[in-house]
């Protein structure tokens, strides 16, 4: 951040911003669009994309700016930018080709969508900034492999639980540490709600009740400690991690010590996981140890404890705030806040919410008929486990028990996905 704003501000003061196309403007989207246009000097939002239309112009017109030109033009949009004109468009192709656009946003939680979208971005040398843990979560080691061919940057947002995660995670390594638990501290994990359950709540706050509920079925977080795990090699201890549930208001540095089996975190590189209840929420959480007694000893003395786990938490999260920082870092600085270090350690896998019919197609994320549980990667694999981020439209070929987890034998697979070709193309690329 103190490389950040002073790059930025630089940017500004030489009348050459960086600019940005964001696809997809519903309740985050229109936070970013805010952000960005308000309170980021040397940074523009130039075009947003939105199926429908007039949510693009909402997204503007929320953020103040009013003079916005409709376009579905190549040529069109180029001389748009180059005028310092706002667009909206419903072509998001025009997007991944246009001249002067640095980055894209994606925040649009599809995975099929934002596959071919993230690929053709790729295609004429833009990065890629993604507010969507679930394309992230399924296919993103193999969309990282396009993305250095191409030169560009894929990355998964600062702000979001994963970036503060990985953020600590790199503060601790660097000042000598090894992290061996990456947390995320969670207020709800109810894996049969559904989206008649959070209608009320998505209500309140303005949001899609499948969004909602995939943060409070376990979905989401799911999703968010996959891509941690991806980003540092480390792994679960257990199908569906520990998520112990504690007194709610209880403090992390009253428990961190006998949260998790000791054993389970000090072998191999370590493990991703949450706490339910915990304070400070909703914030994240590492766990680390020190060799040194010399070090230790220091460590002491500052108040981090007598060991062998050490805390380290940030005591929130905030979201679309720090979405700007992300592009920033990657277009200025080449740097990731989130991305794939390698081959996949972690999955997030499809487990029926309900008694399931043969001949039932399955439907998206926070849905009615499934939830998210992570699995380790080889696991997932070896027992031909189905992606939930793949999960959706395909049909059954048998009755699935309730809490039992799918594998592609359970299902018939949509014809012709081009996210099923990139998971079966990640698959074989990492196969060694």
């Amino acid at each position: 951040m103190i490389l950040i704003d002073t790059a930025l501000q630089k940017r500004q003061d030489s009348h050459n911003p960086v600019r940005v196309a964001m696809i997809g403007a519903g309740f985050m989207g229109k936070g970013i669009a805010n952000q960005i246009c308000n309170s980021v000097p040397g940074m523009e939002l130039v075009v947003i994309y939105n199926r429908t239309i007039e949510k693009a112009r909402e997204a503007y017109a929320e953020a103040g700016i009013e003079d916005i030109t409709y376009t579905s033009s190549l040529s069109d949009l180029n001389n748009l930018i180059k005028k310092g004109k706002y667009s909206i468009t419903d072509n998001p192709d025009i997007i991944c080709e246009a001249e002067d656009i640095d980055a894209i946003i994606e925040v649009t939680g599809s995975i099929e969508f934002s596959s071919r979208i993230i690929l053709k971005a790729f295609d004429f040398k833009k990065h890629v900034i993604m507010m969507n843990a679930e394309v992230d979560g399924t296919i993103g080691p193999i969309l990282k492999v396009y993305a250095d061919k191409a030169g560009v940057i894929l990355t998964n947002v600062d702000g979001d639980q994963p970036g503060v995660e990985m953020n600590l995670y790199r503060f601790v390594k660097s000042i000598g540490l090894k992290p061996v638990l990456c947390g995320n501290i969670k207020g709800l994990h109810d894996p049969y709600r559904n989206p008649t359950t959070q209608e009320g709540f998505a209500k309140q706050w303005g949001q899609n009740p499948y969004m909602v509920t995939s943060f409070a079925d376990g979905t989401k977080i799911s999703f968010e400690q996959a891509i941690v795990a991806n980003a540092t090699g480390m792994k679960v201890a257990k199908r569906g991690m520990f998520g112990p549930t504690v007194a709610s208001g209880t403090h992390l540095k009253d428990i961190v010590q006998n949260l998790y089996p000791l054993d389970a975190l000090l072998e191999g590189d370590g493990i991703v996981d949450y706490v339910v209840g915990a304070e400070p929420g909703p914030g994240v959480y590492i766990l680390a140890t020190h060799d040194d007694p010399k070090q230790q000893h220091y460590l002491n003395l500052y108040k981090a404890g007598t060991g062998p786990l050490y805390l380290f938490y940030n005591p929130y999260h905030l979201c679309h705030f720090e979405v700007p920082l992300t592009i920033a870092r990657a277009v200025l600085f080449n740097d990731a806040a989130v991305t794939p270090i390698g081959k996949p350690m972690v999955d997030v896998v499809a487990t029926a919410k309900t008694d399931l019919k043969k001949g039932e197609k399955i439907d998206g994320l926070g849905g009615y008929k499934t939830y998210g549980l992570c699995e380790n990667y080889e696991i997932s694999l070896k027992e031909n486990l189905l992606p939930i981020g793949l999960a959706e439209g395909c049909q059954l070929k048998r009755d699935i028990p309730k809490d039992t987890v799918l594998t592609y034998e359970d299902i018939e697979l949509p014809p012709e996905r081009l996210c099923d070709k990139l998971r079966a193309e990640q698959i074989e690329y990492f196969k060694n």
